[in-house]
């Protein structure tokens, strides 16, 4: 029986065991475990750099020009400087950057050539660094896989193209391997994205969990060496788990809901807007970026917390957002969801970046806002509005279910039932609704994007 889940290019008839046991898989494990070391170092240093520069525009150069004090305005020329530079280098430079992160996670549409890899990295770092919504997780997928993948053809140029892609994934794997808090977090969100199963699973996982093992060793070496951090997503407080109880996973129900419908609402306005940026790229990216920073401004003048809440991937907010839940009002909590989903959606639909982080944080603002209803749990809340916020982005119900509940650490363990009828109702609802223009050709005379 043919395995029909197998990558392009893969034989009929895969025996595993036999490949497993072949001279050529064993050379394969060795490449990757080789290439994890390189490709898991370039990640680092992309993270590290998107943090540098995070650290510099939005900490120090403030405090250089105005003191202790930075004016609610600060992000604005920055998101409309990242909005120039986006839209310049996907119009520029070979390629379109990566894929549009309006279309959905994505990373079965195989690696990314070795020239679009200039173009991936620069619009990411603009992206990333200057304060978008969106996360590193798809770039360093892309980056991670392309990279892999040139190695590859270098040294064989007539490499058969299971070859290239398995090592591609394998290069995937070491590139986001600590960034979730675990390799094996990074690695199925990879394989439940690319939809691989069956005897491929198999022949793809091993060599991917090698290179994202030997990833996670790199990472934390450079974290030694250099002091920069892991950059790996981990709560500093966590709140007590507590047993699951009827009215917890009754509560579960709607907060499956309210996570689909913002979802949708999210990937409607990225999915509207995507036609004009295609045929305004430049303008209508600066003018993003100008909308993004509003938002930011907004929140920042109306509460007085600030502006960077709203901006960024939610990946440093996120701990002290939690931290310190008790201290935010139902108010505050709902108009920080509504303007970071509002920014996220306006990032989707031009910048480049992964949507991982943003759903986690709005899900977990989602969480801490319902937290006080009776018998809703803190830490059940949350779990559920990250998973239900996760599942309604990603459509990956099992992978939303792992990163709600194992960024709670062991207290996430308590919280399963009620994270997985969330995440259950939130499928369920987001596949009964349909954001427009998932298709939609962008018209004639527009930018070509690859749409997986």
């Amino acid at each position: 029986m043919t395995d029909t889940s197998a990558p392009s290019g893969a034989p009929g008839g895969l025996d595993p065991a036999s490949i497993v046991r072949s001279r050529a898989y064993l050379s394969a494990l060795v490449l990757a475990a080789l290439l994890g070391i390189p490709v898991s170092a370039v990640a680092y240093g992309f993270l590290g750099l998107v943090a540098a520069i995070q650290k510099y525009l939005f900490d120090k150069l403030p405090s250089h020009l105005f003191g202790e004090a930075t004016p609610a305005w600060w992000p604005i020329p920055l998101l409309m400087l990242s909005g120039l530079l986006v839209a310049l280098t996907i119009r520029h430079l070979p390629g379109t950057a990566g894929h549009s992160p309006a279309l959905g996670f994505q990373t079965g549409s195989g690696p990314a050539r070795g020239k679009d890899l200039p173009g991936i990295a620069l619009a990411a770092l603009a992206t990333l660094g200057l304060g978008a919504v969106l996360g590193p997780e798809a770039p360093l997928i892309a980056i991670g896989g392309g990279l892999a993948a040139l190695t590859v053809r270098l040294a064989k140029k007539d490499a058969p193209p299971m070859a290239v892609t398995i090592m591609a994934s394998a290069g995937s794997f070491a590139a986001v391997s600590t960034l979730l808090g675990s390799p094996l977090l990074g690695a199925f969100l990879i394989m439940e994205a690319a939809g691989i199963a069956g005897a491929t699973l198999s022949l793809v996982a091993l060599p991917g969990l090698l290179a994202s093992g030997i990833g996670a060793l790199v990472f934390v070496g450079l974290d030694a060496w250099t002091g920069l951090g892991t950059f790996s997503l981990a709560l500093t407080t966590v709140p007590p788990g507590a047993q699951p109880t009827i009215a917890s996973l009754l509560w579960a129900v709607p907060v499956g809901i309210l996570g689909a419908l913002l979802g949708w609402a999210v990937r409607w306005i990225g999915l509207s807007i995507r036609p004009l940026v295609h045929r305004n790229r430049v303008p209508a990216t600066v003018a993003l970026g100008l909308l993004i920073g509003l938002c930011a401004t907004a929140y920042q003048l109306i509460t007085g917390r600030g502006a960077e809440q709203v901006l960024l991937s939610g990946q440093t907010a996120l701990p002290s957002l939690v931290a310190d839940a008790a201290t935010y009002p139902v108010g505050v909590l709902l108009l920080l969801g509504a303007l970071k989903a509002l920014a996220y959606g306006l990032s989707l639909s031009a910048f480049r970046g992964g949507p991982v982080f943003p759903a986690m944080f709005i899900g977990a603002v989602l969480g801490i806002a319902v937290s006080g209803l009776p018998g809703m749990e803190l830490a059940a809340a949350i779990g559920t509005g990250i998973g239900a916020m996760c599942c309604a982005m990603l459509r990956l119900p099992l992978t939303s279910v792992l990163l709600a509940t194992l960024l709670m650490g062991t207290d996430g363990l308590t919280v399963v039932p009620e994270v997985v009828v969330a995440v259950v109702v939130s499928f369920v609802v987001s596949a009964v609704l349909r954001a427009p223009g998932a298709r939609r050709d962008p018209g004639p005379g527009a930018d070509p994007e690859v749409t997986p």
